[in-house]
Formats: C-alpha cells, structure tokens, sequence
C-alpha cells in the first residue's frame, strides 16, 4: 500500500483542553463519505481483505494484519451504503465470494454469528448449507465463547440468526428454540440496573473474576440483537432488557456525549471512562440505539447527535477526530497514564468516577480500524435520509 507523506504538521500536540474549538454541525453524509474513501487504504487487492489497522507513523501511514472479522463489519456497512443507493469504490460481492471460500478462521460462536449475518445479507440461499456446515444447533454448546456466556459474542450469535430469520422467512421455526436460548444466556448477564456483563459469572474462574464489567460493546451489541430477535420473531419480552440497557447507557452519557468504556453491572455505574472509542460515537452507538427505536417507537436521537457532535471537537481536547487529508477518524482519546483507567475501575466499586475530575493527560491515538467505518455506514447510510435531523445537527 503506498504510505502517505511524512504527517509533520500533523504531529504537533493536541490543543489543551482550556482552549477547545467551536464544533461545526455535524454533517452525517460528509461522514459517510469520508468512509467510504477512507476504506480504499484499508483493503489488500491481493487477499481480498480489510487490515487489522491501519497506523500513522513518523514515515507514514502503515497498513498492518488482515482481519477476517472485522472485513464482514466492513461487508456489512458496505452493503447498507449501496442499498441507501450510494455509490462504493469495492465491488462487495465478489469481495464477499473470496471471503466465503476459506471460513477456518472461524473459532467461535461470536464468529459463526457474524458469518451467518454476512451470507444472510448477501446470499441468503446458501444459509441452509452454513447451518449444515456448522451444525449451528449444537454451536452453544461446542464453543468456548458460548459456554462462557461471553456477552459480545452471543450478542453477534443472536443478531446472526435475526438476520437469517428475516431474509429466509421458511427458518423461523427452525431457528427459534435456539435464538430463545442464545437470548436467555444474554440475559443472565444483565444486573438489575440494566447494564451488561462482560460474562458469565457462574460458569468459569475468569466470570467471577470480571464477569460483572461490561465493555460499551457488551451493551450495544445486545441492544441491536434483542431489538432484531423482538422485531424478526415477532416476540415481546426481550425488548424490555433491551430498553433497560438502552436507557442505562444514556443516563450515564457523558456531558459532552462520550459514551464510556467500562460498566459494572453489578451497581449499575461507570467503571471505566477512557478511551473514549471514535466508533461507540459515530458507529456501534447508533447502529443498536436505532434498532430499539424501530422495535419500540421510544426515540433516543437527542443522544446519538450528541455523541455524534464529539466526534466534531465537542470533547475533552476540543479537537475534530476526524483527518480529511487521509480520510480517517482518530481512533480514540485516552490517557498518557494508561494505569488511569486501571484506578478508576478499582475505585468504581465504592463510587461512579467523577465525570469532571481532572485527567492531567490525554492524547488521541492516531489508528484507524475498517470496521469502525463499516460500522459508521451500517448505522448512518440509510438512517441519513430515513432521519430528516441527521443531515445537519
């Protein structure tokens, strides 16, 4: 991949956060189209993959791993930009039948899952042939991800045969039982205030041990896979946890709409602030918050422009994350001490972190991975005319 000029002038540090610039409106087809170009650096012709990231260093930016999981993220969002009839630079179906040749890298449910989402969305007669494939009933009990009740990954699980459900209606049935079951392991890692787990906490020594703190992605990812499991199946009861979470994750947005990192499902609080992850912005956070408004009717747009607007410079060093000579979004802000994110988890079982206590040092870290746009386009491509609000907030 040719490597762009020396970034000199971008290298210089981040304005202190007593100085913050005036945020512009946001504008989410600018957005989407910077995504769009933005992936072009991101692919190898030659594999027919997204990278694992892509880096900026003192020579340049540098492309680094391939990532089978995360080229299905980037498929995905690729594919709602073509279906909102927006023009992309990849042809995604044949990018998609080099894909589905090699499937070894597959290691567990969560993986399955995402497979399943992707074949549903660009094949979906080849589906009864996966099930076959991976003897997808027994799949809960055959993979480590699934016995631990890893949140994140029944969530992908649960969106994976919603997806199946909805464009192979025949499978209803089929599916059912195991969709049921694959929700009801989610749901024992809810804690009573509605925030997530990261695990299972009765399974395993490392449930215990940290089962109670829940990433973001352990909480959208549900949000998005109840909402589409409620709608698809036609069924009520998973809406109710999907709400809750929703709702607890936008009570405890931070003032200038970042969505945190770590939550203790247990006492309901922020374990952790930072990072603060560009994508939870402009990616996964509307992508789950617009599914449970469409399976609900309850609008929770006043939260995701808000944390839309972060990404603009409405955030703790008044800087706009996105790149426009490279056409990226900076991965995140996090602290130069990174034992601070450390401090606040242990001091949270006493107290939520102080949202204005002082961080004596971020900084941004200049990465950027493919599915963190292919997140952005699945949330925002067709949601940009869909949403009158979201062409200028």
């Amino acid at each position: 991949m040719p490597t762009s000029a020396p970034l000199n002038s971008q290298m210089s540090p981040a304005p202190a956060p007593s100085q913050p610039r005036t945020a512009p409106s946001c504008n989410v087809r600018e957005l989407i189209s910077l995504a769009t170009r933005g992936l072009v650096a991101m692919f190898d012709e030659d594999k027919q993959l997204f990278c694992h990231r892509l880096l900026r260093t003192e020579q340049g930016l540098v492309r680094e791993g391939l990532s089978p999981r995360y080229t299905i993220m980037t498929l995905l969002g690729l594919r709602e930009l073509e279906l909102a009839g927006m023009g992309s630079p990849f042809d995604i179906q044949a990018i998609y039948g080099s894909f589905t040749r090699d499937t070894n890298w597959i290691q567990g449910a969560g993986d399955l899952g995402l497979l399943i989402w992707l074949t549903a969305t660009f094949n979906p007669d080849q589906l009864g042939g996966l099930f076959s494939t991976f003897d997808c009933e027994t799949a809960l009990d055959r993979y480590s991800d699934a016995k631990e009740a890893r949140t994140m990954e029944l969530a992908w699980f649960l969106a994976g045969l919603a997806h199946a459900a909805e464009t192979s209606p025949k499978l209803v049935s089929t599916l059912t039982d195991l969709s049921v079951e694959t929700y009801h392991r989610i749901e024992e890692n809810q804690g009573k205030y509605g925030l997530f787990g990261h695990m299972g906490t009765k399974n395993s020594l490392a449930g215990r041990l940290r089962g109670r703190i829940g990433s973001f992605a352990d909480q959208v990812y549900p949000i998005y896979a109840m909402s589409k499991f409620a709608k698809i199946f036609q069924v009520e009861d998973p809406l109710a946890p999907a709400l809750e979470c929703a709702t607890a994750i936008c009570r405890t947005q931070g003032e200038s709409g970042q969505w945190w990192w770590l939550y203790d499902a247990r006492s309901g609080r922020v374990s952790s602030r930072y990072p603060v992850y560009s994508v939870h912005q402009h990616g996964m956070a509307p992508m789950s918050l617009f599914a449970i408004e469409e399976a609900t009717g309850k609008s929770f747009e006043q939260f995701i422009y808000k944390g839309l607007c972060w990404i603009y410079g409405t955030n703790e060093l008044g800087v706009d994350m996105r790149d426009g000579a490279e056409n990226l979004i900076w991965r995140c802000i996090l602290p130069r001490n990174s034992q601070t994110k450390f401090w606040e988890m242990a001091l949270s079982v006493f107290r939520s972190p102080n949202e204005h206590a002082q961080v004596r040092s971020l900084k941004i870290l200049y990465e950027q991975r493919p599915y963190e746009f292919g997140w952005l386009l699945f949330a925002l491509a067709r949601n940009s005319e869909a949403k009158p609000a979201l062409k200028g907030v």
